[in-house]
């Protein structure tokens, strides 16, 4: 609902805001500049934008879980060695010296994929390269020299494996994702009942900034007719036509009266200073705040039906119920899975390289490839018991019928809300029309038992309870404007429509 600027007919008359002393700075504030400065300002607006932030963070994580994972091996190795053995069959005996060298280079990637399979591949050249010396192990004389003519080799493995049963499908192994994207939309839904319950608070402030200073106003009104009539009595007491004592009386309702006066102060001064705690919660702003706008008496609205349809729809809580139930279902049917036998199939190739001596001929003999080989297989496997896979089933299905019950009673809380807020507003309205009478009637009345007093037919006691009467028939009148204006804020905030309303999008 927008406010207008126009004073609408069903206000009191008189001044509508108040005129505090004019002293520092005052900013003049629609109800609409209102929510800007809130929502541009609001330190809860940037808490709950963080927190839809590191929510939203969780969805990389969850993902990480299928991201290709290299891995690296570099090995490189000395080593000196000897022993005795036969020269060759029946021959002489001679004792080795070796020295040997050995370097050797692993490369693989593993990547888990969302479907359920698994892919690894493995690269592995190596060297080896030994040399050494014979000799006589009784004489110590050179018998010959060694060393290895074909240094390099290596394998290339790649094995693919298939979950068939447990482990299968995308809904199954994507699951922590589906629950992390559901909390992010969770989080994007609080992130704007963050706004509305911010935008409702700011209306509130606003709406008591209002009530204050016409309050305030009220009171000032209420004094002066006190003052006034306490001059008229003086004045007839100086005439001869009243007796003293009269005076006393209203005396009394002046001092009354300016003590109402400094409570009104008081409590505009202390609306002011929260609604500033709302829109300036940083250093720097204005000393007070008038507001502009006034509470739009409106003669009809939606009705039932239609608001709690817009509710149902709307309302962020049901989404974020919604998406909850969504994640505990996604949950209930990877538990069932589990209830499954492992059974996988898998295809593995590997090559290997003849002894030779280069990488490259290496290479040539694993990626043409020169020496191939498959495996082709299954593997079973299956807890005989499966308490655990059970147990968390049971687990999943009741926190899944547990969200289907809270989502519908708080479905039907929420309908009991738009209906309750809805009534309020018809109440509100009934009730600022009636206090309106009342306040003109009342108007009426004091105006008559004045002129009854300037004739001498009546008593400055009588004259000061219709002052009494009006300046409560005034309280009512504004406490009905202002409580109609908050029953408006709190349906448009029941049916989840209150940002829209006030021609607001959320912030991102």
């Amino acid at each position: 609902m927008r406010r207008t600027r126009a004073f609408p007919a069903l206000l009191i008359g008189g001044v509508l805001a108040s005129q505090p002393p004019a002293t520092g700075t005052v900013q003049q504030l629609s109800l609409q500049e209102a929510i800007r400065i809130t929502l541009e300002n609001n330190l809860q607006v940037g808490i709950a934008r963080e927190s839809r932030t590191a929510t939203a963070a969780a969805i990389p994580i969850a993902q990480g879980a299928f991201d290709w994972n290299l891995v690296g091996n570099l090995n490189y190795g000395r080593q000196e060695s000897a022993n005795t053995k036969l020269l060759y069959p029946l021959g002489p005996l001679a004792t080795t010296d070796t020295l040997a060298w050995n370097r050797s280079l692993t490369i693989g990637a593993q990547r888990p994929f969302e479907w359920g399979g698994n892919f690894q591949v493995s690269y592995n050249p190596a060297y080896n390269f030994s040399q050494g010396n014979y000799q006589n192990p009784n004489s110590g004389a050179y018998l010959g020299y060694f060393s290895s003519k074909y240094s390099y080799s290596g394998t290339l493995t790649g094995t693919y494996t298939q979950s068939l049963l447990k482990g299968f499908g995308r809904q199954v192994n994507e699951v922590y994702v589906i629950v992390a994207k559901k909390g992010s939309q969770a989080a994007e839904h609080q992130f704007s009942l963050a706004v509305i319950n911010l935008v409702a608070s700011a209306e509130s402030q606003y709406w008591d900034v209002v009530y204050a200073a016409r309050n305030l106003d009220n009171a000032k009104a209420a004094l002066a007719l006190a003052q006034q009539q306490l001059d008229e009595d003086n004045a007839k007491v100086k005439e001869g036509t009243l007796a003293g004592i009269e005076v006393t009386n209203a005396e009394a309702a002046v001092a009354q009266r300016k003590q109402a006066l400094v409570v009104a102060k008081s409590q505009l001064r202390n609306a002011n200073d929260a609604l500033l705690r709302i829109l300036y919660p940083n250093a720097g702003h204005p000393d007070r705040i008038e507001p502009t706008d006034t509470p739009d008496i409106r003669s009809e609205w939606a009705d039932l039906s239609s608001a709690e349809k817009m509710a149902v729809e709307r309302r962020l809580e049901l989404k974020v119920a919604r998406l909850g139930l969504e994640s505990l279902s996604a949950q209930r049917v990877a538990a069932e899975n589990r209830l499954l036998p492992q059974l996988n199939t898998f295809l593995s190739y590997n090559a290997g390289s003849d002894n030779r001596t280069t990488l490259g001929l290496v290479n040539t003999d694993l990626f043409n490839p020169n020496f191939p080989g498959y495996t082709v297989g299954l593997t079973f496997a299956f807890p005989i018991a499966n308490r655990t896979a059970k147990g968390t089933l049971a687990q999943a299905r009741a926190n899944e019928r547990g969200s289907q019950l809270s989502l519908r009673d708080l479905e039907l809380g929420i309908l009991l809300q738009v209906r309750q807020a809805f009534e309020n507003v018809e109440a509100s309205r009934d009730s600022v029309v009636a206090a309106r009478l009342a306040r003109i009637f009342r108007e009426a009345d004091l105006d008559g038992e004045h002129k009854k007093f300037e004739n001498g037919m009546s008593t400055t006691f009588l004259v000061l309870a219709k002052q009494n009467d009006l300046d409560a028939s005034k309280a009512v009148e504004l406490q009905a404007q202002i409580g109609y204006a908050k029953s408006v804020t709190a349906l448009e905030q029941a049916t989840g429509n209150l940002v829209e309303a006030r021609g607001f999008s959320y912030p991102r």
